[in-house]
């Protein structure tokens, strides 16, 4: 068995990670997995890893797995860059914005077969969000979901007895959490916070999509967009963001929802419910469903393990594929990291009470919106909500000017 590789040190394609599906002088297939931090303490995710490894290559001694742990910064570039090198790892960890483009590209494998036996046991959303004409390009390893968390304290502070449940009641509640010098909203503004947990779900709600219906266009910029940022504007203006919202991220521990000086945070994982009791006490965190404008979103996708089409050792890659998914490694996955699982036959051990409360907003799951260039029209995007929150430009006038950038990158064909 190898070492995990601690984060960071396998980024280096050229040095670290030899070609895929070597076999590493000895006789067994190897298969590297690209693994991300979706178990948040570093420690017990490295023990996670090593203990998976070590369940696997003793039940499959033919195969010599590498777990590799990667960053998050950086993903999307170092997976592009890994598969036109045809290096760096078999499998890899991947969202539904992110696998149309590789799969247009052809530069992965569908895994149908690898879900066949246990297809009707997954959460057909969790499948569905892999799905690219038809075929499936991940194999579903846990589930997430985000929800809105608060301090009930503050909110009972400030005389609100009602902890919004609309965009309208977030809004209107604004100026009395302001009184007290206090921003309703913990709102991450800062560039490299994905979209998704940040200004899409406030589109969402408002019956906004990021592309037209043929994906041949953006919509962002339409009315639903601009009320979703002048949302975002007004709430500045009321007092309701924090000073530092333009450059902020969301992170919980040290940040200013941990510190009392915000009150809401409308797109948090289970994982940071949790965080936030351990700083202001369990029992003033609340949790909700999301925030309804005209409708109810909750951004949530599956985690899909996609496989590389330069991998030599595809029978064993798929194996081990089929061994994370297995129910008795998705429900321990689910308990370290506190996401959830992808599949209706697993239990997640000592759940807990916030994980149960996040599992109430799955029925509102939505992937995001699909599209070969979903993360590179993210990327133009987040500077204009910037300017914007930054005073340099108004709400359509950001919108718009990302939108002209999208298009155009849209009709390039790159």
């Amino acid at each position: 068995m190898r070492k995990i590789t601690a984060v960071g040190v396998a980024a280096a394609l050229s040095v670290a990670t030899a070609a895929c599906g070597s076999s590493s002088g000895s006789d067994k297939s190897a298969v590297t997995l690209w693994m991300y931090p979706v178990i948040s303490d570093q420690a017990k995710s490295q023990e996670f890893w090593a203990k998976v490894e070590k369940d696997f290559e003793t039940k499959n001694p033919t195969v010599d797995v590498t777990i590799d742990q990667q960053p998050w910064e950086g993903r999307q570039e170092k997976v592009t860059t890994a598969l036109v090198s045809k290096k760096g790892f078999d499998l890899v960890v991947l969202g539904p914005d992110q696998i149309p483009q590789y799969a247009q590209q052809g530069t992965i494998e569908p895994v149908d077969d690898v879900v066949a036996a246990d297809k009707a046991t997954y959460l057909p959303n969790s499948l569905t969000a892999l799905t690219v004409d038809g075929k499936i390009y991940g194999v579903p390893i846990y589930q997430t979901i985000t929800a809105p968390i608060y301090n009930k304290k503050l909110f009972a502070d400030a005389g609100v007895d009602k902890v919004p449940e609309t965009l309208d009641e977030l809004k209107a509640a604004a100026p009395k959490l302001a009184a007290d010098k206090v921003a309703i909203l913990d709102y991450p503004g800062k560039p490299e916070v994905s979209l998704n947990q940040s200004f899409y779900p406030f589109l969402w709600a408002n019956g906004g999509t990021v592309f037209t219906a043929d994906g041949k266009g953006v919509a962002f910029n339409g009315p639903e967009g601009v009320a979703s940022l002048q949302l975002l504007l007004d709430l500045q203006k009321a007092g309701g963001l924090p000073e530092n919202a333009p450059s902020k991220g969301n992170d919980i521990e040290g940040g200013t929802l941990a510190a009392g000086k915000t009150a809401l945070y409308h797109a948090a994982t289970a994982l940071q419910a949790d965080q936030l009791g351990a700083a202001i006490g369990a029992e003033n965190v609340g949790i909700g469903l999301p925030l309804e404008g005209a409708k109810r979103v909750a951004f949530g996708i599956p985690g899909g393990l996609v496989l590389a089409k330069h991998t030599e050792n595809k029978d064993a890659a798929k194996k081990f594929a089929t061994f994370l998914a297995s129910p008795e490694v998705a429900g321990e996955l689910a308990k370290a990291s506190g996401f959830f699982p992808a599949r209706t036959d697993v239990t997640v051990p000592d759940q807990s009470p916030s994980a149960k409360e996040f599992a109430k907003s799955l029925q509102y799951a939505f992937p995001g919106d699909t599209h070969p260039k979903a993360r590179q029209v993210m990327g133009l995007i987040a500077p204009h909500v910037q300017a914007a929150l930054l005073g340099k430009e108004d709400a359509k006038t950001a919108l718009d000017a990302a939108a002209e950038e999208a298009t155009t990158l849209l009709g390039s064909g790159g």
